[in-house]
């Protein structure tokens, strides 16, 4: 008998033509109709009369908003449907994130929210056993690695590439087992993975909701247009061919998609029917059997089946629909809020970490009451897989970032009442979002002010401070009252056109700032009258930069960088880096009528064009940092920027406003040519963590037929990217999720920001060209990139803290004036710090008198010599404040306890079924990480 699990479900985007308000209360029906609240309203009505029907729902966003709003008589008759399997919860996120252009840590986080909801709920019946991306563009492998540790059973999707759908069709292999981590011991990160038949949607014919318009089972055997044996005829015929393509005598079809069941009586009513009528042919011999299910009822038919299932080991990246439709542009699409997305997520540990140890003091204080509830929604809601990937239009992009701005102002009411409680010092601190612009009214005016240096990770660190001054010269002491030394350079040209008024400082005052781990130190700046002139700037074209670890050569012909040294290892390797763009097609050619827009990357020509072939210079050299400036064009400049104690060289790059009066949509790249045999190799991380080897025009998992040279070789980059051979390895840490590729040996090139004319047929309805109030004539983006030069043994050991770095940064307040007396200059949350190999992932207030903790093993098992070892931390001795009175070890995303976590068990194909081995920590206050796990903990906890 083949079964045939229909699934009724509703796809409901967290924002995407309408904002998540817009959504949730049906307004602006007249962008797109759909109101979240009036689905949830139907389909409880719709469950209630008939006890076979069944329903999922995803998004926690949308279903936590309208349970608010709810009677305690409606809430006591969801619980029931949720306790009787009724109503099923799938994902259980905030909402269902990107896979290509989130960090880990967010995706942790949003994950964390949605489910702990859904847990003090409902409990156990509201706990998802599935995970469910059914509408993403490409899967990420770090993604099923961190769904594995979460407990899900089983992962469901809709997308993936045209030519490996063709090949699992014909191989029957569209369901299989994903090993999605090359360090944690299997089944740790197996995920069963399931490819749905028609991406999300029901079988053709078979749309019942008011937004379709196929025709309703007419049943009555009196009328002219009596369907039901053509309705079931039809059904029957799909339902045969789709089990020719699946393993078992179960197959499921989803039946609803974006925004359904408004109106969920046509659904069910409809549905019922089927079901009914399918079913009576089993008296004449038919061997198919309909029913309402969820998709864990169907993987448990699936577990029960008891077959092996095809291994696979790398991800579903790049997504191609077509033989010219790659979706690679949206790696890169809106820079800036990428940009601005990664910043909050670095604030918000700050908030979390300082809501700890600022204890209750921190949520109601002198600055009023903070909280940070508002900023972790905000956050969550900026991961879906249309906020931070850049596929929304205009309107939503503007309120992803204002909802970022509004929880951040929460937070920074709690983040300044907690440093006021750690520190006695009440006076007000001053925010300065804008430095990396040069803009703080703050230092630009002030002649006396302190720094307080916030930093959020778990080891000290060495960081450097720009800030915009007015005067010449300056005095820097540090919390001990040591002099810093300190050097005013002036502000660049770039800098002056990019803050648009916002800012007229002309001096920016450089030096490096040491803070402590989880704890901040302050520093004080006083103005020295008549000083000597800032650092002069030469005209000329530059040879050489240099510290005591890295060495930059420059061509002075073309101003560009022609190598890069490592000191200590004796490295060195020719470099090249330039600035170029790809014309994007405007869809009107040949071979396919696809233009490139904010999904869709596809240049009209392999070669790029350059920016300019020099750069005009400046060189500016000081004791604390030495710069070369860059002019490519009007709209493209760079600052190569070497400071006095960095392994790294940073290009800080400006891009826009991207011309468009020749009427050509452009993608911009910078492009680093080397010397380094890469053999069509290079490498880059997924989500943040574990990093993949990609080959240009190849697929692990198929042979691939290349139609498109350019974007069928661009792959997510979320935190670095490089190219090695034998002897030396080029990093490139970056600053936000951008798009890449190595499309000749030796190179790495990196899509920085993009300007379309056309909308790509994907349904957001509008090119990508960007404006703003600032930026009438175009969208200015600013970024930087951090390049290392390494053997590859221990590159890791480099790029592993760096990229860390660039992810949680210090957070720098402004007070004005002198400290008063008493004030506590220094502060670490730490007795000590962690060892390198130990990254602090979470802590945050969790209830009353518990937080929440995650530690994680930042390095792969073969990365470093030193660091890919086992570690040990011993949770007593780890705060300084915080007295630790229990602990007990949760999953991943913290909703269930660890050792109450079971999980289906799978066997591949060709090998044995794995057995979960368990590790005996040392004792109960000592957890010891492996390479790359992450450990979660509820710690009962009182403040000293």
């Amino acid at each position: 008998m083949l079964n045939v699990h229909l699934v009724p479900h509703t796809h409901d985007d967290v924002g995407w033509l309408k904002t998540v308000d817009q959504y949730f209360y049906g307004d602006r029906n007249d962008i797109q109709h759909a109101g979240v609240q009036y689905i949830l309203d139907s389909v409880v009505d719709q469950l209630l009369k008939n006890p076979d029907r069944r329903f999922i729902y995803v998004e926690t966003a949308f279903f936590y908003r309208w349970w608010k709003s709810q009677s305690s008589s409606m809430q006591q008759t969801v619980k029931q449907l949720v306790n009787e399997g009724r109503l099923e919860f799938v994902n259980g996120g905030w909402c269902m994130s990107d896979e290509a252009a989130t960090h880990y840590s967010a995706v942790i986080d949003q994950m964390t929210i949605g489910l702990r909801f859904l847990n003090e709920t409902f409990g156990a019946c509201g706990r998802p056993r599935v995970a469910w991306h059914i509408d993403p563009f490409g899967h990420a492998r770090e993604h099923a690695s961190m769904f594995a540790q979460m407990g899900f059973d089983g992962f469901f999707f809709g997308r993936l590439d045209y030519q490996d759908r063709a090949r699992r069709m014909r191989n029957k292999e569209q369901e299989l087992l994903w090993r999605a981590s090359d360090s944690l011991t299997p089944p740790m990160a197996d995920l069963f993975t399931g490819i749905l038949p028609n991406g999300y949607n029901p079988p053709e014919g078979f749309c019942w909701d008011q937004l379709c318009s196929d025709p309703p089972i007419r049943d009555d055997p009196d009328l002219e247009d009596y369907n039901v044996d053509d309705v079931v005829g039809r059904f029957l015929v799909i339902a045969n061919s789709q089990s020719t393509v699946y393993k078992t005598n179960h197959i499921i079809m989803t039946m609803g998609s974006d925004f359904q069941y408004e109106n969920a009586n046509l659904w069910y009513k409809n549905l019922d029917k089927l079901i009914r009528y399918v079913n009576a042919r089993q008296t004449n011999g038919s061997k198919v059997n309909v029913l309402y299910s969820t998709p864990s009822c169907y993987l448990q038919e699936l577990h029960r089946a008891n077959l092996t299932w095809p291994l696979k080991t790398d991800d579903f990246f790049p997504y191609a629909d077509d033989a010219h439709d790659f979706w690679t542009g949206y790696f890169t699409s809106r820079p800036a809020l990428k940009r601005y997305e990664r910043i909050s997520n670095s604030n918000l540990q700050t908030c979390n970490q300082l809501e700890v140890f600022g204890g209750p003091a921190s949520r109601k204080g002198p600055f009023g009451e903070g909280e940070s509830q508002t900023m972790k929604k905000a956050m969550a809601v900026a991961q879906h897989h249309d906020a931070v990937s850049g596929t929304e239009k205009q309107h939503v992009a503007n309120d992803y970032a204002r909802k970022l701005a509004n929880g951040w102002q929460h937070c920074q009411v709690l983040v300044s009442n907690s440093l006021a409680a750690l520190s006695g010092l009440s006076a007000e601190r001053i925010y300065c979002d804008n430095l990396n612009v040069s803009v703080c009214p703050l230092t630009e005016s002030s002649k006396k002010f302190s720094v307080n240096v916030y930093n959020p990770l778990a080891r000290p660190v060495t960081w450097p401070v720009r800030l915009p001054v007015n005067g010449t010269a300056y005095s820097v002491s540090d919390a001990s009252g040591k002099a810093v030394d300190c050097q005013v350079v002036h502000v660049s040209q770039a800098t002056h056109e990019v803050r648009r008024q916002r800012g007229f400082a002309v001096n920016e005052l450089v030096f490096q700032v040491q803070a402590p781990p989880l704890g901040y130190t302050t520093y004080t700046v006083a103005l020295i009258q008549d000083g000597p002139p800032p650092a002069p700037a030469q005209q000329r074209a530059p040879p050489v930069i240099q510290n005591k670890y890295l060495q930059v050569t420059f061509d002075p012909e073309t101003g560009l960088i022609s190598s890069l040294n490592n000191l200590e290892t004796k490295q060195s390797i020719k470099l090249t880096q330039n600035f170029y763009w790809y014309n994007a097609s405007d869809g009107n050619n040949v071979e396919s009528k696809q233009p490139s827009g904010a999904y869709i990357f596809r240049p009209n020509s392999s070669t790029p064009f350059i920016i300019s072939r020099t750069a005009k210079t400046e060189i500016i050299k000081t004791s604390v940092v030495q710069e070369v400036r860059q002019w490519f064009a009007p709209w493209v400049s760079q600052v190569v920027r070497l400071y006095a104690d960095s392994r790294a060289l940073e290009l800080e790059w400006t891009v826009g406003p991207v011309p468009i009066d020749d009427s050509l949509g452009k993608e911009v790249i910078t492009r680093l040519d080397t010397s380094i045999k890469t053999s069509e190799y290079f490498y880059t991380d997924s989500n943040g963590r574990e990093v993949l080897q990609r080959k240009k025009d190849f697929r692990p998992t198929w042979n691939l037929k290349q139609s498109e040279p350019i974007a069928g070789n661009y792959y997510p980059i979320n935190s670095r990217a490089y190219i090695k051979d034998d002897t030396d390895q080029l990093t490139v840490v970056t600053d936000r999720s951008q798009g890449g590729g190595s499309i000749q040996n030796g190179s790495l090139e990196i899509m920085l920001h993009r300007r379309l004319l056309h909308d790509d047929f994907r349904g957001v309805g509008e090119p990508l060209n960007e404006i703003s109030g600032i930026f009438p004539d175009g969208l200015v983006v600013r970024g930087r990139l951090l390049l290392t030069l390494d053997p590859p043994q221990t590159a890791a050991d480099t790029h592993r803290p760096l990229a860390e770095g660039m992810v949680l940064q210090p957070l720098l307040t402004f007070t004005d004036g002198d400290l008063k007396p008493n004030t506590q200059l220094e502060f670490s949350g730490l007795l000590a710090a962690l060892p390198p190999a130990v990254h602090l992932l979470t802590l945050s207030q969790w209830d009353e008198d518990s937080v929440l903790l995650r530690l994680e093993h930042q390095y792969q098992s073969s990365e470093s010599k030193v660091s890919s070892q086992p570690v040990t931390v011993n949770l007593q001795k780890l705060f300084s404040t915080l007295e630790v009175l229990g602990v007990a070890e949760l999953n991943l995303s913290a909703n269930q306890w660890k050792d109450e976590m079971k999980r289906f068990k799978w066997t591949p194909e060709k090998g044995e079924k794995p057995l979960l081995k368990t590790f005996q920590d040392p004792s109960t206050w000592e957890v010891t990480l492996r390479p790359m796990e992450i450990r979660t903990f509820l710690l009962k906890v009182n403040l000293r």
